[in-house]
């Protein structure tokens, strides 16, 4: 096959992000909500879907649902900037930040977006390290990357795939010493145990990213957001494609916002969930980690970790392979499910070790 065009030489090492997509009867791989909207909202959904006049734009600013989330964290709309997802808020912050010239800063094993989308808009990767036994990330790290002098710090709390938490005091050192912005993602932050929108303020370089796809149970919808400086918002509204986004999700997003007490009974319930299934867990033969997100990441012990990923897809169980990734060798990461999917889980694992 011929090739149309020049492809940039820059993206022969790049591949692209995915996660296995397979029939199976309980997939826990994607850290999706078990979980389904409350029956009111999607009552309401339709009946805007009904009266939406879907020959016109939508409002390109998003003005109502950036109001409301602003409600939400009592904050000022101009701090608030949504996007098709929490991976565009990362694309645009690369797009105004990074480029050619600029590097941005993580910490491995973490979320490999930040990475994969940072080497997409032709950003530097510096890459730093965290502590091999518990995988924590000590100051002392982020003192040495700190000094290449990175336009964008990715922290990602609770860490995506170790569930752990960075501590407030972390944060609050890291945003001291950062040279360019300090990007908090917090796709889980409902779970976890403090958020980093406390320490938002317009005078400070703090960006904190959430998603509507794991606790409003919207993963379906592409919707996430920023909290920030209004500065960095003006920053964003530089790069991002005009109507990005549409005025089906603008909708979805905002009237789920009236549906909170319903999301944080289900974040409870995931939470007390997530308790019994690490309880379970420390009786196999798995070493884990302490998680403040909705899932697990654990290392079968004396096993080689895909062969145990494949004997839970032959149980129809899909969880996350993370062997192949930075730091993890012979681990995997499962999602809270339903207590029914979890027990197939569990049963699942215990058949698979066993065998």
């Amino acid at each position: 096959m011929s090739n149309v065009g020049l492809e940039r030489d820059d993206l022969d090492a790049l591949e692209g992000y995915h996660s296995p997509q397979v029939d199976v009867s309980v997939r826990l791989n994607t850290n999706e909500s078990p979980y389904p909207p409350p029956p009111a909202w999607r009552e309401a959904y339709l009946a805007e879907l009904a009266t939406m006049p879907y020959n016109r734009y939508p409002d390109r600013d998003a003005v109502e649902l950036r109001r409301a989330i602003a409600a939400l964290h009592d904050v000022a709309p101009e701090q608030v900037f949504a996007a098709n997802g929490s991976n565009e808020i990362l694309q645009l912050l690369c797009l105004a930040y990074g480029g050619h010239g600029r590097s941005v800063a993580v910490f491995e094993p973490t979320y490999r977006l930040h990475s994969h989308i940072a080497r997409i808009t032709g950003t530097e990767v510096i890459t730093g390290e965290r502590n091999t036994d518990d995988l924590s990330l000590d100051l002392a790290e982020v003192e040495r990357v700190m000094a290449a002098g990175p336009a964008i710090t990715f922290l990602c709390s609770p860490n995506n795939p170790t569930g752990l938490v960075e501590p407030q005091e972390l944060v609050e050192q890291t945003l001291a010493r950062v040279p360019g912005i300090l990007v908090v993602d917090e796709a889980y932050g409902q779970f976890a145990r403090w958020s980093a929108l406390s320490l938002v303020a317009d005078d400070r370089p703090l960006a904190v990213v959430r998603t509507y796809s794991k606790t409003w149970s919207m993963a379906a919808c592409r919707l996430g957001y920023v909290v920030t400086s209004a500065g960095i918002v003006e920053s964003l509204e530089k790069v991002v494609l005009p109507y990005h986004l549409d005025a089906p999700k603008q909708a979805a997003g905002r009237l789920a916002l009236r549906f909170r007490a319903e999301m944080d009974a289900r974040v409870s319930a995931i939470v007390e969930e997530r308790g019994r299934l690490v309880t379970a867990l420390s009786e196999l033969e798995v070493d884990l980690w302490p998680s403040d997100a909705n899932f697990v990441l654990f290392r079968p012990r004396g096993r080689n970790g895909d062969a145990v990923w494949q004997g839970l897809l032959d149980r129809s169980v899909l969880v996350r392979d993370c062997t192949g990734w930075p730091r993890l060798e012979g681990c995997l990461r499962v999602t809270i499910g339903t207590p029914q999917e979890n027990d197939a889980f569990l049963h699942a694992l215990k058949e698979t070790l066993e065998s």
